[in-house]
């Protein structure tokens, strides 16, 4: 039974001789692909034109950022259908701050830009609570905290702000807000 890897043998070596008398030369091999190496990580167009579109947003006329408020307005904000319950954990410091933004100083046009900045980055990165510190407005022009109001009306008009409130005394007070984002 030893035969048929013989005869296997002998059909090869027969083939090749034949093939060998006709002048017929083995196909070249061209190079192949290598698929073991590793694949482009996809762009996400959508979120980086989203991302792009945020200090806009936050500078268009829909901000708040240009609206006179009175002095005290917004103290607190909670975006309807939200159970109490999550203002009750924002105002009791359960939710921890993972960035803050401290606005000490800076212009009001300055401001705006760097609160757009700031957002758009803790959106990006996942954040669900930041501070941003806007001082209390006692070198403000007659008092009024401008910045404070300016701020907290942007905040309560942006869609991926869910609820806001003063922060807590050992983190600013009045003086700064603690802002709760939406997941993704």
């Amino acid at each position: 039974m030893s035969k048929p890897p013989a005869a296997a043998n002998d059909d090869e070596d027969l083939f090749r001789a034949e093939m060998a008398a006709d002048q017929v030369t083995p196909i070249a091999q061209r190079p192949r692909a290598q698929l073991d190496k590793p694949r482009p990580k996809p762009i996400p167009v959508k979120r980086l034109e989203d991302d792009a579109a945020i200090p806009g947003e936050l500078l268009s006329d829909t901000s708040g950022w240009d609206a006179d408020i009175e002095n005290g307005d917004l103290i607190t904000f909670l975006r309807p259908g939200l159970p109490s319950e999550v203002m009750r954990k924002l105002k009791r410091g359960q939710w921890i701050t993972q960035a803050s933004l401290d606005l000490h100083g800076v212009t009001v046009d300055s401001a705006r830009s760097e609160l757009a900045r700031f957002l758009g980055q803790a959106r990006h990165a996942g954040m669900r609570c930041v501070r941003i510190v806007h001082g209390k407005g006692y070198r403000s022009p007659g008092g009024t905290p401008i910045l404070r109001n300016k701020v907290r009306l942007s905040l309560s008009l942006r869609n991926e702000v869910l609820a806001f409130c003063d922060a807590q005394p050992a983190d600013g007070g009045a003086g700064a807000v603690v802002v709760l984002l939406k997941a993704g």
